[in-house]
This record gives C-alpha cells, sequence and structure tokens, in this order.
C-alpha cells in the first residue's frame, strides 16, 4: 500500500490559504477516486482508494503542521508502510513561485516545519515528496501571514490548475515511477498570456 499525506492545518480558517496546498492536493486527488478523506486514523483524516492499479491510503493530519510527523510516523506503523518506497507527502514551497510543482526523491526540510516534523519522526530524508510553490509574484514582507491569509480570487486559477496536475504527478509516479514522473513534471509554470 502507498501512503500518500497531503500537509495543512486543520480547521475552516486555513481551508483555502497556501499553507494548506498539500491538504487540497488530497482532496483532488480523493475527489477523481471518488472516495472522501473523512475518517479517523492516527490522528489524520484518511480515505482509502485504488490508483494506477495500486492501494492507497490518503491523509491529511489533525495535528497542525508543525506536528505533522506525529501522525505520519502512526501512519506508517499502523499500516506497515515502506518509507523510502510507499511514501508520498505533498507540501507548499515558499520558495518556488505559485503554480510550480517538482518532485524530490529525498532532502531536507528546507525551512518548512511540516516537512521537519515528518523527518524528525521518521528518522530519515529518504521518501517522496512533491513541492507545490506557492510565492507570489511579488515580494511579501511577512511570510508567516502570507501563508496563512486565504488566497485572493485572482490566485485561484492557478491553484485549481496546479493542484490538476498535482492529481496527475501522483497517478504518474504510482504508475510510471518516481523517475519517470519527474523528467514530465519537474519544469518551470508555463508564463500567463
Amino acid at each position: 500500500m502507498k501512503l500518500i499525506v497531503g500537509l495543512g492545518n486543520p480547521g475552516i480558517e486555513y481551508q483555502f490559504t497556501p499553507h494548506n496546498m498539500g491538504f487540497l492536493a488530497v482532496d483532488e486527488v480523493a475527489n477523481r477516486c471518488g472516495v472522501e478523506v473523512r475518517n479517523r486514523q492516527c490522528r489524520a483524516l484518511t480515505a482509502r482508494a485504488a490508483i494506477a492499479g495500486e492501494e492507497v491510503l490518503l491523509a491529511k493530519p489533525e495535528t497542525f503542521m508543525n506536528l505533522s510527523g506525529l501522525s505520519v510516523r502512526e501512519l506508517v506503523e499502523k499500516n506497515e508502510i515502506e518509507v523510502r518506497n510507499d511514501l508520498i507527502v505533498i507540501y507548499d514551497e515558499l520558495d518556488f513561485s505559485l503554480g510550480t510543482l517538482r518532485i524530490r526523491q529525498r532532502g531536507s526540510s528546507a525551512g518548512h516545519n511540516g516537512l521537519e516534523s515528518i523527518l524528525n519522526a521518521l528518522g530519515t530524508e529518504e521518501f517522496l515528496r512533491i513541492r507545490l510553490g506557492i510565492a507570489p509574484e511579488r515580494k511579501i514582507a511577512d511570510g508567516v501571514k502570507y501563508v496563512l491569509t486565504p488566497f485572493k480570487k485572482a490566485q485561484l486559477k492557478v491553484v485549481e490548475e496546479v493542484l490538476d496536475r498535482t492529481a496527475d504527478a501522483v497517478e504518474a509516479i504510482l504508475k510510471d515511477g518516481p523517475a519517470a514522473a519527474m523528467n514530465r513534471f519537474n519544469r518551470k509554470a508555463e508564463p500567463e498570456e
């Protein structure tokens, strides 16, 4: 079984904020599979589905971003997930512009508190992650405030498009493997005409 975890913060006030891109991506994947992420286990909302012939467990930790590792470790242990090959974590990346998608097979947290929590909880950097760019076009003074403020209406089209591509990327990873998916999806976002 594959475990696909989207990072975010629980609560309606955070639902459509940049920091919740992981939750939004998991919801998009679930929507395509015709399931709802609403079962509770291991301090997360979860759903089971099948993608490209693989059984998957979709999860949205309810621990708040900075404690995501607590939930992820419980999910990994309970479901006997082999972290290196069967875990995919989807999260927001302030270093990339909105609309950018990057797949990586390992690496540090680069200052992302949710990912840092998972690295510490699992004791390894060896797992797949999909990073979704959230940086606005203009420089921002307060990154924390920005990531917890709802998207502007003008940004929603780009958000919708990258969530769609993320669901495609998850399917490609499960169907063709990480290397092929990286070749296909790790490219710059197309500029608006």
